[in-house]
């Protein structure tokens, strides 16, 4: 499985519009961050994890040329709006969307146009299957949901195979923790270094991945306020990496490395 991160930025990205930060005008490419997405790759399938507004930059900069299915976390804009954008993938068949049923009515309220029994011609077709919390399948491939808070909003986070990807998390049960507690691979937000109403602080996401003991942990959904990624990469412990656009992973890589160590 190979997974890209198509953006690693929080609601806002970075840089900030009218920021003159450090960070804002850092010349590292690995500081400019579009709003948080991930490309699964498995099985021949690609599977997208949340589409926001920079869907159409993401897959121009990725060379993706199909989208076989897409998982939502939650509704927020950051983590939706891109949907019509979906359109390029829909010319010969429907793209499935994994969604909460009261983010599939929120979709539905918000582009009402694709779903309307006689369409547009060229709008986006797209396929709501509303899910819970119990594991489904897409396609061949099982996927297992996880509850968590986003200060008092219920969203989801997923698990594929050995591979876990939370964003916008500001607390998980003990319950949800035995749905991770074995994963080889954890991708979870880590906001900022000081507290937020409904984010991870970078403490709290590395106490996290102590618990779990991931044999690598992924930051993403970072903001400005993070700070410079090759001053504070060099500040985290053994294998927990800050995420950045573009960064590719290949699991079967990492595990065999992981093991030969």
């Amino acid at each position: 499985m190979q997974i890209t991160f198509l953006g690693t930025g929080t609601s806002t990205g970075v840089p900030e519009i009218a920021c003159h930060c450090e960070v804002c005008s850092s010349n590292d490419p690995r500081d400019r961050r579009l709003r948080t997405s991930a490309l699964f790759t498995i099985k021949g399938k690609n599977i997208l994890i949340d589409c926001g507004p920079d869907f159409r930059q993401q897959m121009l900069c990725s060379h993706t040329e199909k989208i076989d299915a897409v998982l939502l976390t939650h509704v927020h804009y950051d983590h939706t709006s891109g949907l019509d954008e979906l359109r390029v993938f829909c010319k010969e068949h429907s793209v499935d969307v994994f969604l909460e049923p009261w983010v599939a009515d929120a979709i539905r309220a918000r582009i009402p146009y694709c779903f309307v029994e006689h369409p547009y011609p060229g709008v986006a077709s797209l396929n709501l299957n509303e899910i819970g919390t119990d594991p489904f399948c897409v396609q061949d491939i099982s996927v297992i949901p996880i509850r968590v808070m986003h200060y008092k909003l219920p969203i989801l986070g997923y698990r594929i195979e050995d591979v876990a990807y939370i964003t916008d998390m500001l607390y998980i049960s003990k319950e949800e923790m035995e749905k991770i507690k074995d994963v080889k691979i954890l991708i979870i937000n880590a906001l900022r270094h000081t507290e937020h109403i409904s984010h991870q602080t970078l403490d709290m996401a590395l106490s996290l991945i102590k618990r779990v003991k991931p044999e690598r942990a992924y930051l993403i959904h970072m903001s400005h306020h993070m700070g410079l990624h090759e001053v504070e990469s060099k500040k985290l412990p053994e294998n927990v990496y800050f995420a950045h656009d573009g960064l590719l992973i290949d699991t079967e890589y990492i595990y065999k490395r992981t093991t030969n160590l």
